[in-house]
């Protein structure tokens, strides 16, 4: 069985970051398996964690009136899941649920933001990977609503 530190170094989402901030970023790590079905988190509550998505599925959804739930996006092995828990008032814009047996590793938010107060420069570091993964996810986010609600454009 591999480690915590060992999961992390094989990540893409830590990719090139220093063994030592690897090691103190383990301490607020842990294993964990979603269940096809199970919800992760809900819109609007406490944003108290993230993940880094190790193998599965898991969708982002949002309730779309009388359209019902629209899946926003869905993530898999490699991914990283949630960055509300960096940002206040630390609540979630998006609902989660696992589409298929997960295995995640879990970082417990409340000891990152410690982390990164006491080391700024781990802190930084940490917030330009996310400030990236936002970048893709808004992105991404753009091309779905292109899908569903055209470029309005006219077309003859």
């Amino acid at each position: 069985m591999k480690s915590i530190e060992t999961l992390l170094r094989e990540h893409p989402f830590f990719a090139g970051m220093e063994a030592a901030d690897i090691a103190t970023l383990a301490g607020c790590a842990r294993n964990e398996q979603l269940e096809a079905g199970q919800t992760v988190f809900r819109e609007g509550g406490e944003a108290n964690r993230f993940y880094l998505i190790r193998h599965g599925r898991v969708a982002l959804l949002t309730h779309g009136g009388n359209r019902g739930w629209l899946t926003v996006e869905t993530l898999q092995d490699g991914d990283v899941l949630g960055w509300s828990w960096l940002i206040p008032p630390y609540r979630w814009q998006f609902d989660a649920r696992a589409t298929s047996q997960t295995r995640v590793t879990a970082f417990d938010g409340n000891c990152l933001r410690a982390t990164c107060e006491a080391d700024n420069r781990l802190g930084y570091a940490l917030v330009k990977r996310f400030a990236g993964e936002l970048a893709r996810r808004m992105a991404a986010a753009r091309l779905q609503l292109l899908d569903v609600y055209g470029d309005g454009r006219e077309r003859t």
